[in-house]
């Protein structure tokens, strides 16, 4: 293959990144890919010797790199709230985040569902997740809507929400169609029980972080 098509090829790919992480609701994700495609972009760059081209994505791997760093070494401190569904400041975050929430769970609706619980985790007073579950009175809890916003999707807040309904109860529950929310249960700790949905023992979330 000539070697002119393939530097070409790189360079579409490095933009195709770069432009495909502007569409990622996730901070982290977002600094990956653009980091990723910054990257293949500065090498296409210095290929074709267009030096201010390659430094300019230099520095924006750089920046990448940096607020990534920063990402992962902060140490969030995160608070519970419990509340209702139809509390008003509960209200309004369902409403403003609704289309956002149904990309991630198509099945979700509150039409004839009363919800046994309600929580609201903050970090820093700022609302990083939305909780809504079933009590199924035996330790199980199943889960409704476990949402949480674009700047607060890693496993933290999760573990940190989880580890607090350990205390009243022993399993979580999800049962409804989510592909996209799958990967993250898988991450968190659920079993896919086949047709009981998937499962998270919350005994096993004990030494983690």
């Amino acid at each position: 293959m000539d070697i002119k098509v393939i530097i070409e090829a790189i360079g579409y790919l490095g933009s195709a990144l770069v432009l495909v992480s502007m569409l990622m609701t996730s901070v982290v994700r977002l600094r990956i890919i653009n980091l990723i495609g910054s990257v293949i972009f500065a090498g296409y760059a210095l290929a074709i010797r267009s030096y201010p081209t390659a430094i300019m994505n230099i520095c924006l791997a750089g920046i990448n790199v940096y607020h990534l760093v920063r990402i992962f070494n902060e140490q969030r401190s995160y608070s519970l709230v419990k509340t209702d569904q139809n509390d008003g400041y509960f209200s309004y975050l369902l409403d403003k985040c609704d289309q956002d929430i149904r990309s991630f769970f198509p099945d979700y609706s509150l039409e004839g569902v009363a919800a046994d619980m309600a929580y609201l985790v903050l970090c820093e007073s700022n609302p990083a997740c939305l909780f809504l579950g079933k009590d199924n009175k035996d330790g199980e809890v199943e889960v409704i809507l476990d949402y949480a916003l674009p700047a607060y999707r890693d496993t933290t807040v999760g573990l940190f929400l989880y580890r607090n309904l350990a205390k009243n109860y022993k399993a979580i529950a999800f049962r409804q169609n989510a592909d996209n929310h799958v990967q993250y249960l898988e991450k968190i700790g659920y079993e896919n029980k086949g047709d009981e949905g998937y499962v998270l023992k919350l005994s096993r979330l004990k030494g983690r972080s």
